[in-house]
């Protein structure tokens, strides 16, 4: 069995190769597909375009990195929603990786968690857009049959 890599705290790093759906790939791969560096806080704007940057290009788990760092350096005021935004892009990754469960789980909590924020819209975010991307997604995987392929949600109002 081989050691995990560790940063300099002893903290377990996964050096692995990643997909674009986050899913771990062999060491040695060379398709790996950037990955999001887990100290990275960008300032909201910049977050919010990065995150929407990685979703029109199909990686809504690397998305999801970006607004968890947002939402880890977040005001109080603003943690549900930032933690909101990135249980969505997670619940989108879960959709596309083919865990059903695991997405409706994730994008209800996401979806509960933004619904604070409807009225004032924070950050020029379409959050009723994104409730009803989410609601969209709730009701379609319900349904018995194939998934079709799942819209990719506009975070900024157009």
């Amino acid at each position: 069995m081989s050691e995990r890599d560790r940063d300099d705290t002893g903290k377990p790093l996964n050096a692995r190769p990643r997909d674009g759906l986050g899913r771990p790939l062999p060491r040695d791969s060379a398709n790996g597909v950037p990955q999001i560096p887990d100290d990275l806080r960008l300032p909201p704007d910049e977050a919010i375009t990065e995150a929407q940057r990685l979703l029109d290009h199909g990686m809504p788990f690397h998305a999801h990195e970006i607004l968890e760092g947002a939402w880890k350096s977040a005001p109080d005021e603003e943690r549900n929603l930032w933690q909101g935004l990135a249980q969505l892009a997670v619940g989108l990754t879960h959709l596309l990786r083919g865990n059903s469960k695991g997405a409706a789980s994730l994008l209800a909590q996401g979806h509960n968690r933004i619904r604070l924020y409807e009225v004032e819209s924070p950050h020029g975010l379409d959050i009723p857009g994104l409730l009803a991307w989410s609601e969209h997604l709730l009701a379609e995987i319900d349904r018995p049959g194939d998934f079709p392929a799942p819209p990719i949600p506009r975070l900024r109002i157009p």
